[in-house]
């Protein structure tokens, strides 16, 4: 029997504003979610932990965690469906800030007047829960599994904090992004996607696998993932590169309706592609962003349509910004 790993990810590289730097409190966690006790032990190094292996272990930590930082008391998703890893979530969001305090002379703009989409919500609601804590924006969530649309509506309806901030959307057509979720006038400061990144199901099976070895745990007959994760979740035909190409071709035809398109991007072989569309299409301003948890190493890629011009008057309608200060001809 091989031994088990702890894979507690490092926290250490989280964004200055990630609440979730440093060690976990256990204590002070299993005080706001005492059920959280049941999956704390003492690891080989003297330290309190979970396994991180066990999906029910790991989803009593996201309780806690929801629970003790965000206000969220009640939430749940369906057995096999994505657990995320809380921290790297939250650390997109603070990335997602700066990018507009950056156009904004260095301030966050905050309050339900920023409206952000997050493309592919998951059943598990993480990025508009954290989103509106951190920095008030109000969010619409899309998805095209009606499972996830429904658990992340019942989440939303189970928590007051979210009332009036979030809307789940079901996108109606597997194969768009933006189209069948945008409503006529509408716009956004923001989107934001965490993209299925397997080109099949039996790539996403495969890298299963190569976890579980990791993990040093074979306990289930069906390979699964260290998070879970399931269909639309973890695969997509073509894989990464195909979905953001998509995304960036669809981008560029509501390129007024939106200040910033953003996505994560796992696969550092994305990347050229990406740009290559992007620049085709006529991106303004393309910028990436390095985001590293342990091991993993991943990037935010943000692109913008709106030229100069566009952009400060953007700003001065949705942000309140004052008007660019004009020089005076001698």
């Amino acid at each position: 029997m091989s031994q088990q790993k702890n894979t507690a990810p490092d926290k250490e590289n989280l964004h200055p504003r990630n609440r979730h730097k440093g060690r976990y409190d256990f204590p002070q966690l299993i005080k706001t979610y005492p059920e959280l006790a049941a999956f704390v032990a003492v690891n080989q190094y003297g330290d309190e932990s979970i396994d991180f292996a066990n999906p029910e272990a790991v989803k009593a930590l996201n309780k806690a965690l929801l629970k003790h930082f965000y206000g969220i008391q009640h939430w749940d998703i369906p057995a096999g469906y994505l657990t995320p890893p809380i921290p790297g979530r939250a650390d997109y969001l603070h990335y997602l800030a700066d990018v507009l305090a950056s156009v904004n002379e260095g301030v966050v703009p905050t309050g339900r007047s920023i409206r952000v989409l997050d493309v592919g919500v998951g059943a598990n609601c993480i990025y508009p829960i954290i989103g509106h804590r951190e920095y008030g924006w109000k969010f619409v969530g899309s998805d095209v599994d009606p499972v996830a649309v429904r658990m992340a509506r019942q989440i939303v309806a189970s928590n007051p904090s979210l009332a009036g901030a979030v809307e789940i959307r079901q996108q109606a057509t597997k194969d768009d992004i933006f189209d069948g979720v945008l409503k006529p006038n509408e716009v956004y400061d923001l989107t934001m996607c965490n993209p299925p990144f397997h080109g099949s199901q039996a790539e996403a099976d495969m890298a299963s696998r190569r976890k579980e070895h990791n993990l040093g745990t074979t306990r289930t007959p069906q390979p699964e993932a260290n998070f879970g994760g399931r269909g639309t979740e973890l695969w997509y035909p073509g894989g990464e590169a195909t979905f953001l190409w998509r995304m960036a071709e669809e981008s560029v035809l509501i390129k007024s309706k939106c200040f910033w398109f953003t996505t994560l991007v796992s696969k550092k072989e994305t990347l050229p592609g990406l740009y290559k569309s992007l620049k085709k299409l006529g991106a303004v301003e393309v910028r990436t962003i390095s985001m590293t948890q342990g091991h993993k190493i991943s990037r935010v890629v943000a692109w913008t349509f709106l030229d100069a011009e566009q952009q400060q008057a953007w700003r001065e309608k949705r942000w309140g910004a004052k008007p660019a200060a004009t020089e005076e001809k001698p």
